[in-house]
């Protein structure tokens, strides 16, 4: 791995800031995505002769090649030729929901690689922007398809799946693993994420309230009040994830760095501490993730409803447990490995702040883009979804309560996350119509949560 050292995979000079600072600041969403990876053997590409050729193949063999998700990469094209050729539609969004998961992975990857360039705070600015660009991605083109309730279903799904799955996974697994170990944690990260889940729970219930206890209408107008709640909502929920950014990255940084690898993990400290790609490199790849993810995101948009139609499953549960399953795939997996190494801060970490970053930055983020749009989405759940969030936030911070972990704890939140998904299984919305603008006209969308 000498040849990791050489010159010209560093680009331009030297790194900002020390490997130390650099390496004691990885978040846990880094630590997390960093289990899935595999080292690369560089001894052919080294030999190549034509410096310009041999950047483009490290690129390729470090970026591409350097996942255990690479598997899945083929995916992606052949997502791209079942659009262009007419094939079944189930087809392109079962394809493109699988090329999603190592695209989701390497995003990570850069994000991390492009810090050892900035430094760590530039880098946790980075990662926190990045670290649910694919949730953010679908949510995009949904709404500008109109698809409010894809929308909405889709970013309720990944709090429930981090929250419920990854962190019970993560409990279960890891108190069977470490059956003769007390599992601990430090309670202080959880006790943050917590309270900001709370708020979230708070701004997402008062629009549900407001509107049952005035008796208005389903249908959101220009007018509404319960809109207008949900705006002025979703800027304090955005005032208060940009205070818990400076919380994590500067004023209590030391809550949220990930535990060090120890023993195993030391042995290849030195490729650790030092990029695999240079800082250009990374950030034409980032660009580039992102655009395949655009456009995968799209494709998912566009077929949902199609494979909802095909495999007889509502599009409630399709939003709600298979596109964040999938779609996070890689994370989760981080997550439970870091459970078996009793390693439970990172895996809190990642499932905490992933839950944390999307019910208080993506949520209220996506209303805000509505509102630009003319589109008229609002903080209102409904009583089904409301209340099944309600529930698990409360289920985990009872959990995570007093700073010790057991199988039994990931077990029942488990049990909890089977119980909603079969509820949603069996949970037909039906297809309701909103008005768009301040046109007037109604264009027939699936946008109304109803209890």
């Amino acid at each position: 791995m000498g040849s990791l050292q050489e010159p010209w995979l560093l680009e331009n000079g030297n790194l900002k800031g020390s490997s130390k600072e650099i390496r004691h600041g990885r978040t846990a969403h880094n630590m997390s995505s960093s289990s899935l990876r595999k080292k690369s053997d560089l001894t052919l590409v080294s030999k190549v002769r034509y410096g310009m050729l041999r950047d483009f193949l490290t690129n390729i063999q470090e970026v591409i090649l350097g996942t255990k998700l690479s598997v899945l990469f083929p995916a992606i094209p052949l997502a791209v030729v079942a659009e262009c050729y007419g094939f079944g539609r189930p087809w392109v969004f079962a394809l493109s929901l699988l090329g999603l998961t190592p695209l989701a992975e390497r995003v990570s990857f850069l994000t991390e690689q492009i810090a050892y360039y900035t430094g760590p705070t530039v880098g946790g600015l980075l990662n926190a922007t990045c670290g649910n660009a694919t949730e953010l991605i679908i949510a995009i083109f949904a709404l500008s398809q109109y698809k409010i309730d894809v929308v909405k279903y889709s970013l309720l799904g990944s709090v429930l799946s981090n929250l419920l799955l990854v962190l019970g996974t993560s409990l279960f697994c890891g108190g069977i693993a470490n059956l003769r170990q007390e599992q601990k944690y430090d309670r202080r990260q959880a006790d943050v994420n917590s309270l900001l889940l709370l708020l979230g729970l708070l701004c997402h219930s008062l629009p549900l309230l407001f509107r049952m206890t005035t008796g208005e209408s389903a249908a959101v107008t220009a007018g509404d009040p319960t809109l207008q709640l949900s705006r002025a909502s979703s800027i304090v929920m955005l005032i208060a994830y940009l205070a818990y950014l400076v919380f994590q990255l500067f004023t209590h940084r030391q809550l949220f760095e990930a535990q060090e690898e120890s023993e195993d993990d030391d042995q290849d400290g030195a490729s650790e501490e030092a990029p695999i790609i240079g800082f250009w490199s990374g950030f034409i790849w980032l660009v580039g993730m992102t655009a395949i993810i655009s456009l995968l995101s799209e494709y998912v948009v566009e077929t949902i409803e199609d494979a909802s139609d095909s495999w007889g499953i509502s599009v409630s549960f399709i939003s709600i447990i298979l596109l964040p399953i999938v779609g996070n795939a890689a994370e989760h997996a981080g997550a439970i490995i870091f459970a078996f190494k009793n390693k439970l801060d990172i895996s809190l970490g990642v499932a905490l702040g992933s839950a944390t970053q999307i019910s208080m930055f993506v949520v209220p983020l996506c209303v805000i883009v509505a509102w630009i749009m003319g589109i008229k989405m609002d903080l209102n759940f409904n009583l089904l979804e409301t209340g099944s969030l309600a529930l698990s936030i409360i289920a985990v911070a009872f959990t995570l309560q007093d700073g010790t972990s057991h199988y039994m704890k990931g077990l029942v939140l488990l049990l909890l996350y089977i119980v909603i998904g079969a509820c949603f299984f069996v949970s037909k919305t039906p297809l309701n119509k909103v008005n768009i603008g301040n046109s007037g006209a109604k264009i027939p969308v699936d946008t109304i949560f109803r209890a």
